[in-house]
């Protein structure tokens, strides 16, 4: 817990020295990829037992892979556009009944679409 201590020490002495350096944002990236950006100005860092909270941000500990300093916010929103050559990768549709459907059964309505990588949602307008 010492280190954890120092490290983040050592962090917020730096923030100072790199807001200069034109770095407007803290970003932290946890183990499962998604990224959130928290702006350096009045940025106000606290650990409290196994929880970091940057401004309104916070984060468990353990689950943190990295943090840097970035000059665009790169906070990740999880959401991503499917494109037609998604849905031709499509292995298995699905609506929310749990019926398995075609690409040409798909109306109006939310879908489950399985690819070999990937499953997303779909909303078909």
């Amino acid at each position: 817990m010492k280190k954890i201590v120092l490290l983040f020490m050592a962090l917020a002495g730096a923030l100072s020295t790199m807001a200069d350096n034109a770095y407007t944002y803290l970003t932290f990236e946890t183990t499962d990829g998604a990224k959130a950006s928290v702006p350096v100005e009045s940025l106000t860092l606290t650990i409290s037992g196994n929880k970091l909270t940057a401004n309104s941000q916070t984060f468990i500990l353990s689950n943190l892979n990295k943090m840097y300093f970035s000059t665009t916010d790169e906070t990740v929103s999880g959401i991503e556009e499917i494109t037609s050559d998604t849905l031709d990768e499509a292995t298995e549709i699905y609506d929310l009944q749990g019926h398995k459907v075609s690409r040409a059964q798909m109306k109006k309505g939310v879908y489950v679409v399985k690819t070999k990588n990937k499953t997303f949602k779909m909303i078909v307008r």
